[in-house]
């Protein structure tokens, strides 16, 4: 974990404070950020809490964020969920009452769900990363966002590389019980059968778990050309390396954006070798992105995760918003955040009435020679 200079430990939740010219007195805007910063998720937490830790710096550095002609330094609060829901409304009820005036969070869609609500009864603008389940933005919030696409969007792209560019039929479907895990694989199923393709297995698995052998088993008796798996990397590693080295399933391996982290090929090796995942286009060829990514290496000795640059993104446009709406209020914040197209790092951003982006393009990938190698 980074250290910090000045640390204030809470209940799970980590405070980050940048000290203003005036003492310990002096007025500061402070925003939260969430995720799984311990745990089996910790890499996706990592990407959040890095990403955050630039944007905020940059706006420290040129004296912090003009509200009503005062310059206010930005202070972080840190929650670690751990992507578990209870850990995260316990969180959102700290960070309301700390003050935040808006969260980049949470990480996982089923914590990111039930903290919306919180959120939204308080007034605080909430920008998730990476949240992806549709429910997330269909619940008449007007104060809850997204930077990352959905799920319905992923899964129609899912089931048309399946049969479109893959030409195969025989699907096999898991999914890890989870709010996301199981909202993709769903959503993936809908738009497999709508091309006239019906899973031939269909299965839940218990995350956590670290054998799957039984429900791979039974798989493997439908002889699937294809085993399609909505959840997160700790449990898709444990599945491709059992489908190959346990029971020689050789059907190709196909994810979302889940499982896009380095740490799947690295740990499950040759296993990997293949497998095809879902997320949206290399951001290294973005140009507006090549400033965030090198400030990252130079802070952190290394290039930037997958949600790296989404958690940058959140967290700007919710400092942007304040300064440029004259006002903390979060319904304001809100009202601005929806009132224009946005310039970051990730390209040109324009919010709807849901708070989703109007463009959120995935792409597949596919891990060759140890790596993820962008493909369509």
């Amino acid at each position: 974990m980074f250290r910090l200079a000045f640390r204030v430990i809470l209940p799970m939740i980590f405070a980050v404070a940048v000290a203003l010219p005036g003492g310990a007195g002096a007025a500061m805007i402070k925003i939260g950020v969430a995720g799984p910063l311990t745990g089996d998720q910790a890499a996706f937490g990592e990407m959040l809490k890095n990403g955050a830790l630039l944007a905020v710096a940059e706006w420290n550095n040129k004296g912090g964020v003009s509200v009503g002609g005062k310059k206010m330094k930005v202070e972080i609060l840190w929650g670690d969920d751990r992507h578990d829901p209870r850990e995260g409304v316990s969180i959102a009820h700290k960070f309301v009452n700390s003050g935040v005036v808006g969260v980049v969070g949470h990480f996982n869609s089923s914590v990111s769900i039930p903290t919306s609500t919180v959120y939204t009864e308080a007034g605080v603008v909430q920008i998730t990363p990476a949240s992806t389940n549709p429910k997330l933005t269909e619940q008449g919030s007007k104060t809850v966002f997204r930077v990352c696409g959905r799920d319905d969007q992923q899964g129609e792209v899912a089931a048309a590389f399946i049969v479109d560019k893959l030409k195969k039929k025989r699907v096999a479907i898991l999914h890890d019980k989870t709010t996301y895990g199981q909202g993709l694989a769903n959503e993936t199923r809908r738009f497999l059968e709508r091309k006239g393709v019906k899973a031939v297995f269909y299965s839940g698995i218990i995350q956590g778990d670290k054998d799957y052998t039984p429900v791979l088993t039974a798989m493997k008796q439908k002889n699937p050309e294809v085993v399609y798996f909505g959840g997160i990397h700790p449990e898709a590693i444990l599945l491709v390396k059992q489908m190959r080295e346990r029971l020689g399933i050789k059907a190709d391996f196909i994810s979302g954006d889940g499982v896009f982290v380095d740490e799947f090929y690295k740990i499950a090796g040759k296993s990997a070798e293949g497998s095809y995942l879902s997320f949206t286009p290399d951001q290294a060829k973005i140009p507006a992105a090549q400033g965030v990514i090198k400030k990252h290496r130079a802070r952190f000795g290394k290039e930037v995760g997958a949600y790296t640059i989404y958690s940058y993104v959140a967290s700007n446009l919710i400092l942007s918003s304040i300064e440029e709406a004259g006002s903390t209020n979060g319904p304001k914040i809100a009202a601005h955040l929806r009132s224009k197209a946005w310039k970051t790092a990730l390209g040109e951003l324009q919010f709807n009435k849901k708070g989703d982006v109007l463009e959120s393009p995935y792409v597949f990938w596919q891990v060759k020679g140890g790596k993820f190698v962008q493909i369509n």
